[in-house]
């Protein structure tokens, strides 16, 4: 099976932390699961031209990035480093909904 099918089958970020063997505290992926593998694919985009062809220069860009994305967190919290954009919102968001749209 090649790099690419391995991490295919993996959905968690606790699946992810193991595979790549990153020591991590369970209570900082609990908290921060959804924000850590977001990060990591944020980071996975930024370098996605100068991405080895080789599986295993590949799985240790991989591994690397992941530990940052883990470490992001591990440091901060998700408001501060605003992963996902309802944390960047400077004002709640408002919406006008005329009465003659709702009408069927």
């Amino acid at each position: 099976m090649c790099f690419e099918e391995e991490i295919e089958e993996l959905s968690s970020a606790e699946e992810f932390l193991n595979y790549f063997q990153v020591d991590y505290e369970a209570s900082v992926v609990h908290v921060n699961r959804l924000h850590i593998l977001q990060r990591f694919h944020d980071y996975l985009q930024l370098g996605k031209t100068s991405m080895p062809e080789a599986d295993d220069a590949k799985r240790h860009v991989y591994c690397t990035l992941l530990q940052r994305a883990y470490q992001d967190f591990v440091h901060s919290d998700a408001q501060t480093e605003k992963v996902f954009k309802v944390f960047s919102m400077a004002e709640p968001q408002t919406a006008f909904v005329s009465l003659s749209d709702i009408k069927t």
